[in-house]
């Protein structure tokens, strides 16, 4: 490898995560930083607060379920998506390959990358609407049909649950990865790997779908989100 070549892949190895990200020609800004424009949600909730999307229910202003902020840009099949989130109360996540759900606006179902203040469930895949939880933290899970009925296996460990949660920052920005190519999904958090699925369940599998931002129901709870950036990946 020529010597300057060697040089530049160093320092693009050596940048934070979210800046060697924004630094990758390949990847688009999903968000402007000034406005909702490509984006889709019930106004009550969502909006853009010092230069970051937010979600927020209050006790005066809840939600009755779980609602979204639909992007508008188009789906997405292969990609690798990035993008920093800070959550105070309460549970969200970050829809792909998902659909809207019939006659129930700003409502999404499909794989979830999701994420909480509490400790446990951030960094799994759920699938919303969709399945259940498809990938605990810290497993690698295949989804398949045995006889028709749907099944989770697990089939490898990515690592420990409690070490995982260790490297989250509470009510802090911390740097969500989602990488999906064919049917294999791979989730991180602050360059920790989470889960791992691959999904063979040929009956409900999504090959393509929106992206969406969740503000869920249940006690007053705020979510932010900046610095979303989208690669898609070529077929090869």
């Amino acid at each position: 490898m020529p010597l300057m070549k060697m040089i530049c892949l160093l320092t693009f190895c050596l940048l934070p995560i979210s800046q060697a990200f924004a630094e990758d020609n390949r990847s688009e800004s999903l968000f402007n930083g000034k406005t909702l424009e490509g984006w889709d949600g019930n106004p009550d909730f969502w909006s853009v607060q010092e230069g970051v999307i937010t979600g927020q229910t209050t006790a005066e202003n809840p939600t009755k379920g779980n609602t979204f902020l639909i992007y508008r840009g188009g789906d997405v099949s292969d990609f690798e998506l990035q993008l920093e989130y800070k959550i105070i109360g309460g549970n969200s996540g970050i829809q792909y390959r998902s659909f809207e759900v019939e006659n129930a606006k700003w409502v999404v179902g499909g794989y979830q990358a999701d994420f909480e203040a509490g400790k446990t469930y951030s960094g799994i895949l759920y699938g919303e609407r969709f399945r259940g939880i498809l990938a605990n933290r810290g497993q690698q899970t295949e989804l398949v049909r045995n006889d028709g009925k749907f099944e989770v296996k697990v089939v490898g460990s990515v690592g420990d649950s409690a070490s995982i949660q260790s490297q989250i920052k509470n009510e802090d920005w911390n740097t969500y990865t989602i990488t999906a190519k064919d049917f294999h999904f791979v989730h991180k958090i602050n360059g920790v790997v989470t889960a791992e699925c691959t999904d063979n369940d040929m009956k409900e599998r999504r090959e393509s779908g929106i992206l969406a931002l969740q503000l869920h129901a249940g006690p007053p709870m705020k979510v932010q989100f900046r610095n979303i950036r989208l690669k898609k990946l070529s077929a090869d």
